[in-house]
């Protein structure tokens, strides 16, 4: 296993070399993938003997961090957490100017920013990423990487991240890869605790869950443009009808509510939307429709 770092001094080749710290499962798909593309690939793990997959597939390994950066103008950034991440960047801090560093890994819009202000200040560009997809497919279009913060850097080095997947560039603002990607995720689990929700009610009542889904699946076209006309309501502050008038559709609720309780099925998401409701008509709203909810969404205290 070799531990010499790659050069960047030849400008013609700079553009096809890359470093990837961080050698878990999604870390060591993420190196391979550069591998096999044609990239020259430098890759540094704490635990070392996780390069040795690579290094037989044609990566070069580091043996510290340091010598890895040093050897790529772009280095991807793959670890377990926020923590591991400051570690990590604080040991290179004498090396990173002039880089472009992609951090893939896990975090928040804020820790984003501050890594950001981080590669600033040591003289590198700095952008944010966030992976929707299982290591088994990266390198493919089952794969998405949404990517945030240098646009400068974005663009020199966009052919290498598509390389990656399907790539979403979303704004300058580095943290915003990390808003995309943490309401993708809640939508995702809003819609499944409520379809969990439903199936317990289905199953109660004696129905069977798999044709009741197999049904549902039918009607899910109709709420593209629902959630479209959702957002635009929500964007102009103008809020039509869109599911009827609250006032009626409050009245609605109150059956949705006894009908759960009757059969033992937990009805606080149904409780909680009435209260919204109810909130919204007591304010002279009544004739709004289900969006104007959202005025209500701000946390108290």
């Amino acid at each position: 296993m070799t531990t010499t770092p790659a050069t960047t001094d030849n400008p013609t080749t700079a553009a096809s070399q890359v470093t990837v710290l961080g050698l878990g499962s999604m870390g060591s798909a993420i190196a391979r993938t550069f591998v096999e593309r044609g990239y020259r690939t430098t890759v540094w793990n704490r635990t070392a003997s996780k390069c040795a997959p690579l290094v037989d597939v044609g990566a070069t390994a580091s043996a510290t961090a340091t010598e890895a950066v040093a050897a790529s103008p772009l280095v991807v950034v793959c670890l377990l957490d926020s923590a591991a991440v400051d570690e990590v960047l604080a040991s290179v801090d004498d090396v990173v100017e002039g880089k472009v560093l992609v951090n893939l890994t896990s975090g928040s819009p804020a820790q984003a920013r501050t890594n950001e202000r981080w590669a600033s200040e040591h003289g590198a560009e700095y952008i944010d990423g966030k992976l929707m997809g299982d290591p088994p497919y990266v390198g493919t279009s089952n794969f998405t990487v949404l990517l945030s913060g240098s646009r400068s850097a974005f663009d020199a080095h966009e052919s290498a991240l598509r390389v990656l997947g399907g790539v979403g560039y979303h704004g300058e603002d580095a943290g915003l890869a990390a808003v995309e990607f943490m309401a993708q995720v809640a939508m995702g689990y809003e819609m499944l605790i409520g379809f969990l929700h439903v199936l317990k009610l289905v199953r109660a009542e004696g129905g069977d869950v798999t044709e009741f889904a197999e049904r549902f699946v039918g009607s899910l076209a109709a709420y593209a443009p629902l959630l479209t006309g959702i957002a635009k309501a929500v964007a102009s502050g103008e809020y039509p009808p869109d599911l009827g008038p609250l006032r009626v559709q409050a009245a609605l609720m109150n059956d949705m509510i006894d009908h759960r309780e009757s059969v033992g099925v937990e009805a606080m998401r149904m409780r909680q939307v009435k209260e919204l409701m109810d909130r919204r008509i007591a304010g002279g709203n009544g004739e709004q429709g289900f969006s104007s909810l959202f005025e209500l969404l701000e946390r108290e205290g």
